[in-house]
């Protein structure tokens, strides 16, 4: 019997990058991130989808807190979120969205590009 990937929740990150796909479709290319996120939170709304955008999460160690980042989006308490403009992903965007897993302890992040020519995401995982 072959080994199964199983995929982390994965009708919600499907009906999330449909949703990324709209967007492209309707907006093409050529704005800046917020508007992106704009409308993503608007296609959420469409879709019943529940996120919460532009959380803050603080940075815990040893139980002082020593930092805080701000969430794209928190979709459903499950899957992060994160928007960019680019026309390809670069280490700083994967460790940003890593270093969000590890302080939520979430297991799913996807990253998302629209770029010049289609939508570019990647899911990233939390393994810890």
């Amino acid at each position: 019997m072959k080994n199964k990937i199983k995929i982390i929740y994965k009708n919600l990150s499907y009906q999330i990058v449909g949703i990324l796909f709209e967007v492209y479709n309707e907006l093409g290319y050529g704005y800046q991130e917020k508007y992106y996120q704009r409308v993503v939170a608007e296609s959420l709304i469409a879709h019943n989808i529940m996120f919460k955008r532009e959380l803050r999460c603080n940075l815990i160690y040893k139980n002082k807190k020593i930092g805080k980042y701000y969430l794209d989006f928190l979709i459903e308490d499950k899957i992060i979120l994160e928007v960019k403009v680019g026309t390809r992903f670069n280490k700083k965007h994967f460790e940003q969205i890593t270093g969000y897993l590890h302080a939520t302890n979430l297991k799913l992040g996807i990253l998302a590009s629209f770029t010049p020519t289609q939508i570019k995401f990647t899911r990233i995982l939390n393994l810890n």
